[in-house]
């Protein structure tokens, strides 16, 4: 049994549908009763209810499981205690394998979501614990959030100049090395960086996509104030808004950028290029 915390959430999915159909059973950790038969609709063996904060509910949750695949909600202030938490329940409840959802560049003291996830990779290194690190860029499912907007307006909106340059990568990619350092030997140690094999700047996704919706779609960037009004309608809390305004300044300063080498060894092919991922979405939606 492998447990998948934060299972509810898009990369719980996909890890989950991954390992359900490559065989392996999986008991899903969600945080409200209402997401037990998502998760088992998508290949869940079984939905365990619980709050990450909670290390004897994690514990119980953790028992039985050879493996855990640990991803903390996105942002989440309290990452490192929970980090904390679900590595002492996993020692506790005998689990063999430890893998950790963190993310590309988490020495970045500037962006706190992913100082966090440096502090709980430390943590690991000292835990004992059989584990493995992978260290996912942003997805490229991101751009779909304002896919509304792309169609209908023939505009693609970020929160920094158009010509910063950022690594994407394929959510699926990602997911099928997870279910592979789940469950195949040799990953013990080793930390995995996982971009895709392009860093396009946002003028170049808009041109991309021109391309392949057949009319113009031009980059925008808008401000930080606007940015900050349509997340709060959009319900994110105050510490998740400044975090994300603190990312933004960064890759504004410094874009951010990743290899894809890694990558295509750990899925013995080449990464999704941004170019199909799009291309497949695109055709679903016709």
């Amino acid at each position: 049994m492998i447990l998948v915390t934060g299972a509810a959430g898009k990369t719980g999915q996909a890890i989950i549908q991954v390992l359900a159909n490559r065989g392996a059973d999986v008991r899903a950790l969600v945080y409200r009763a209402e997401y037990i038969k998502q998760v088992e609709v998508i290949g869940s063996r079984e939905g365990f209810v619980g709050d990450l904060q909670d290390e004897a509910a994690l514990t119980q949750a953790a028992r039985g499981c050879y493996a855990i695949y640990h991803i903390c909600p996105n942002m989440h202030p309290a990452e490192i205690n929970i980090g904390r938490r679900v590595i002492a329940a996993a020692g506790q409840a005998g689990v063999q394998r430890f893998v950790y959802h963190s993310v590309l560049h988490p020495q970045v003291e500037a962006m706190p979501h992913h100082w966090h996830k440096m502090r709980v990779e430390e943590m690991l290194f000292e835990s004992g614990l059989d584990f493995t690190i992978l260290q996912p860029a942003a997805y490229m499912q991101n751009i779909l959030g304002g896919w509304p907007a792309i169609v209908s307006q023939g505009v693609y909106r970020v929160p920094y100049p158009i010509d910063t340059r950022l690594s994407v990568v394929d959510l699926n990619d990602v997911a099928n090395v997870a279910a592979k350092v789940l469950t195949e030997p040799g990953h013990t140690g080793a930390t995995y960086e996982l971009a895709g094999p392009e860093n396009p700047s946002q003028n170049e996704v808009a041109l991309l996509l021109s391309d392949l919706l057949g009319h113009p779609i031009d980059a925008e960037q808008i401000t930080i104030e606007a940015w900050t009004e349509g997340a709060k309608k959009a319900g994110l809390g105050t510490y998740q808004i400044e975090t994300l305004v603190k990312m933004f300044r960064y890759y504004e300063r410094y874009n951010f950028e990743g290899n894809a080498n890694v990558l295509g060894w750990l899925l013995g092919r080449p990464p999704t290029t941004l170019r199909t991922f799009l291309e497949t979405y695109i055709s679903t939606e016709r």
